[in-house]
């Protein structure tokens, strides 16, 4: 924890201004050995870059990651009244989340107004086919990454996870077809839950629209009405000509 407390300081102290070794080191109060050290393992992972005097500044690597969070703040403000009004339609909590690598992103949450809520899943991170938000984003994967995919361990959560292959490929074909994908049980034993995918302006998936309730109300007899809720909410937050339908005809 010290050497991450150090890093830190460093970094700060270079976001204020360009130093060399010997100021940076006056400046976080640290023998210059443990500074040269310190900045030459930030400058390996672009934390930090030297200009053209020999001074260190902050690195493009830091500034990519500082531009990856704002955007990630600015997706979660933007889909707000949309998980707004959808949660007024159905009454039920809805959500938004992103892909990272092979985990799903849960961005964003917009709670039900019922008595009895669903945790609130902001910030977690799943593996892609526990969910339906994850399994929405794996079916526009190409057929390569798929099977790279499941050749994997594939972690079950509850007893109903699915974890067969040959069942997690049948789903993605139908989720191309059906433009949605409901899973019961299969995050959370208690819990359903449908999702939709979010296309950015290049028609590619940039994540995921859902929504979730408890398994004794949650569809009832409303699966198909609900699904298509979704699809349509999703279909207004993605950045796609309106004409173009998420489903094969």
């Amino acid at each position: 924890m010290q050497s991450i407390d150090r890093a830190f300081a460093v970094m700060e102290s270079l976001a204020v201004s360009p130093a060399g070794i010997t100021e940076l080191a006056g400046r976080v109060d640290l023998p210059k050995s443990t500074v040269a050290r310190l900045v030459a393992t930030l400058e390996q992972r672009g934390a930090v870059a030297r200009t053209t005097d020999g001074r260190y500044r902050i690195g493009q690597g830091l500034v990519e990651l500082a531009g990856g969070a704002d955007a990630s703040a600015s997706l979660s403000s933007a889909v707000i009244p949309h998980l707004t009004n959808l949660v007024n339609v159905v009454g039920e909590a809805a959500g938004f989340s992103v892909p990272t690598g092979y985990q799903v992103h849960y961005l964003a949450q917009v709670e039900s107004p019922g008595a009895i809520q669903v945790r609130d899943y902001t910030g977690l991170q799943v593996p892609m086919h526990i969910g339906p938000s994850g399994l929405c984003m794996m079916s526009s994967w190409p057929a390569d990454d798929v099977d790279r995919y499941l050749a994997r361990s594939l972690e079950s959560f509850t007893k109903q996870t699915v974890v067969e292959p040959k069942l997690i490929r049948q789903r993605l074909r139908q989720i191309r077809n059906e433009g949605h994908c409901w899973v019961y049980e299969e995050f959370v034993e208690g819990i359903n839950s449908v999702a939709a995918a979010v296309l950015n302006s290049d028609r590619k998936v940039m994540g995921a629209i859902h929504v979730h309730g408890p398994a004794y109300r949650f569809p009832a007899a409303d699966a198909a009405s609900i699904a298509e809720q979704v699809m349509a909410t999703a279909d207004q937050f993605s950045q796609r000509p309106p004409d173009q339908s998420r489903r094969k005809r």
